[in-house]
């Protein structure tokens, strides 16, 4: 069955960078698309950013953009999120999810979801 296992969340400062990755197995990773979304406490989901199967489109939400970067590598059947000049507001669990579709001007729905990595971003 799909599964979808992120890592490499904790705890940062502000100014600082962190990877984190989206483990999977279940399905053919070059065949759909892939995206990233995060809960702050008390707010709702948002998404974050995603990249297309080709790997041809990539979207990001204006709060990260020219902050994150996207990646796969569909040999090792893992995507990734690279984030830099982390802010406090970044602090949020974040999701890797299996989407419906992912453009330049934004992203489908979730499919399938991983469990989530803590981020905190605190001096």
């Amino acid at each position: 069955q799909v599964q979808l296992v992120e890592s490499g969340g904790g705890l940062v400062q502000p100014g600082g960078s962190q990877r984190l990755s989206c483990t999977t197995s279940g399905f053919t990773l070059s065949l759909y698309s892939m995206g990233w979304f995060r809960q702050a406490p008390g707010k709702e989901r948002e998404e974050v950013s995603c990249i297309s199967s080709s790997d041809i489109s990539t979207y990001y939400a204006d709060s990260v953009k020219g902050r994150f970067t996207i990646s796969k590598d569909n040999a090792k059947k893992t995507v990734y999120l690279q984030m830099s000049s982390l802010k406090p507001e970044d602090t949020a669990v974040y999701y890797c999810a299996r989407i419906r579709w992912c453009a330049s001007h934004g992203m489908g729905t979730a499919q399938h979801w991983g469990q989530g990595t803590q981020v905190t971003v605190s001096s």
